[in-house]
């Protein structure tokens, strides 16, 4: 499917894990709706409060380790990373659906499994393809919080915008299956929003997550990082980003708008 070649990535290998970065966690199984096996790490906090991770289109949680310990060490919160069915230790292979399901899995694993309740205690964090997983679910869910980092607003835009000379002359639904469309859902999603994103991002460009976070509910805040590109949001945002991120988590409700 075209979907496999213009949209998902996965890798297979694990190349690292949370034990190389000294932290303690926990090796996740757990099953979706559909009966495909995923993989994931729980890494318990300090903090009541769980971040709910949705990576990103390429990799796995392998390749996400060091801002695990990053995020840890800065936020205290527990940290719920796990692979989307294809990526990693998972089984199945991607889809648009697919992907939803498995957000609805990892929902269910922090809730019924841990005694985590999501309307008070779960951040949904996403991040990339991420960000319209996380979107999907705060419409279905009530969280604690959305966190999106990097969002694109549908891949109908993306396409647009990567290759605009294809797009003109095939309809989008001709080349890729999935729609991912963030932009007409974020008005339904009830938790309170916060946007990272960086000003020099060449992949999905700062004006997406400004559309996505404009036509988003309140309360909701804006976090710009001058300087940084696509994958790099957090290592350029340093200090600033993590105090962000830190104080919307500790007061949700008290996000400003920007």
């Amino acid at each position: 499917m075209m979907d496999r070649m213009f949209i998902f990535f996965p890798s297979r290998d694990l190349t690292s894990g949370p034990a190389d970065a000294g932290l303690e966690f926990e090796d996740v199984l757990f099953d979706t709706s559909d009966g495909v096996s995923l993989h994931g790490w729980f890494v318990p906090g300090r903090a009541d409060t769980a971040l709910l991770w949705f990576h990103g289109n390429a990799g796995n949680v392998s390749h996400r380790v060091q801002n695990i310990l990053m995020l840890h060490h800065r936020l205290g919160t527990g940290i719920f990373i796990f692979d989307y069915r294809g990526y990693g230790r998972s089984g199945g292979s991607p889809s648009e659906d697919g992907l939803y399901r498995d957000g609805e899995a990892a929902i269910a694993y922090l809730e019924q499994r841990r005694g985590i309740d999501p309307k008070n205690q779960v951040a949904l964090f996403g991040r990339s393809l991420g960000c319209a997983v996380a979107v999907e679910m705060a419409a279905r869910h009530e969280t604690r919080a959305l966190i999106l980092e990097s969002p694109f607003t549908s891949i109908r835009a993306m396409a647009k915008r990567s290759n605009p000379l294809l797009s003109a002359i095939l309809p989008t639904g001709v080349v890729v299956r999935s729609k991912f469309d963030s932009l007409s859902k974020i008005h339904r999603v009830r938790a309170p929003l916060m946007v990272l994103h960086g000003d020099r991002d060449d992949v999905v460009p700062l004006t997406m997550g400004q559309e996505l976070w404009e036509a988003a509910r309140v309360p909701k805040t804006f976090f710009t990082v001058e300087g940084a590109g696509h994958d790099d949001v957090y290592l350029v945002g340093g200090e600033p980003y993590f105090d962000a991120l830190a104080r919307f988590i500790s007061a949700p409700d008290s996000a400003d708008v920007k």
